[in-house]
This record gives structure tokens, sequence and C-alpha cells, in this order.
């Protein structure tokens, strides 16, 4: 970082402390950007895979307001904002309570209402068609558990990002947080 002419040296050494110590809350904001893109983008094949299941258009709109807002709260971590690490932690929270209630319901429906097309793959293959129940049943509390520990871990990173934005906002210079905001909006 090229120093301002116009600073002093302890106000240079300021700006370079703060901006060392703000490294992991503007890590946390890119992990947001990235969720969001990676959500965005599976919301998009979700809606164009569902186009005819109502069930699977829901999740995929559910799954865009969760893009948005990480999108959203990329934009108030960038800004220091300390309501960024709070909306990031409940749409973590959503977005696994959206996947485990989805996969709830397919675990259900595998067992109340078994698609027919089971029973074709029997005559095709030769398996059976309870084989491939068990399989899609195994498929989805897979998927639960793998959401509840992914989605739950990254609901903890942003969490713990909550204190760590306090600490740093009640440590660093006023001037320096708001020439960080500026620099963040450009």
């Amino acid at each position: 970082m090229d120093a301002d002419p116009h600073l002093t040296p302890e106000q240079v050494h300021a700006l370079e402390d703060a901006g060392a110590r703000a490294k992991a809350i503007f890590k946390a904001a890119k992990v947001a950007g990235f969720n969001g893109w990676t959500i965005g983008i599976l919301a998009a094949l979700t809606a164009l895979f569902g186009l005819t299941s109502p069930l699977l258009l829901g999740l995929a709109v559910g799954m865009g307001v969760v893009a948005r807002n990480e999108f959203r709260g990329r934009s108030l971590l960038r800004s220091l904002e300390p309501a960024g690490p709070e909306l990031l932690t409940r749409n973590q929270l959503g977005f696994m309570a959206l996947v485990v209630a989805y996969c709830a319901w397919s675990l259900v429906r595998a067992y109340t209402n078994p698609d027919p097309e089971w029973a074709q793959l029997q005559d095709l293959v030769g398996l059976d068609a309870g084989f491939v129940r068990d399989l899609v049943v195994a498929g989805y509390a897979a998927a639960i558990l793998l959401t509840i520990v992914f989605v739950g871990l990254n609901a903890r990173y942003y969490h713990r990002r909550k204190a760590m934005l306090a600490e740093y906002l009640a440590s660093t210079p006023s001037w320096v947080v708001e020439l960080q905001r500026t620099a963040a909006v450009d």
C-alpha cells in the first residue's frame, strides 16, 4: 500500500494494522460471494429441471432467495456492517432447513408413493424396485447429513465473524473504518 503523503506515519501504521486485522472479515465476504454464485446456479438448474414440478420450483425460488441474501450479506461484510454476519448466519440456517425439508419430504414420498419407473428398472437391468428405493432413500439421507454438517459449519463460520467484526469495530479508529467502508463501495 502506497502511503498518502498527507498521512502521518502513525496513521499509515493504523491503516496497515487495520487491514491485517480485517482480512478474516473480508475473507468471509469472499466466501459469501462464492456461496451466492454456487447456490444461485443450483437454483437455476433446479428451476430448469423442475419446470413440471411445483415442489422443485418452490425449492428453486427458496434457493434464489438464499443466493440473494448471500450477496446482500457479502455487501454488508465488505462495508463492515454488523448486520452482515447475522444475516449470513440466519441465511445458512434457512438454507439448511430448506434442503433438509425437501429431502425429508422426498424420503416420505419414496415410501408412500414410489416412482413407477423403479419397477421398470427391474425389467430393464434386473434391479429390484425395493433395492432402487433403498438407494434413493440412502441418497436423500446422505444429503440430509451432509447438508447439516457442511451448511451448519458454514453458519458457524459466519456466526464467529459476528464477534470478530464487533471487536474489530471497537478497536479500530473510526476514521479508518470509514475509509475502509468508502473503499468497499468503490
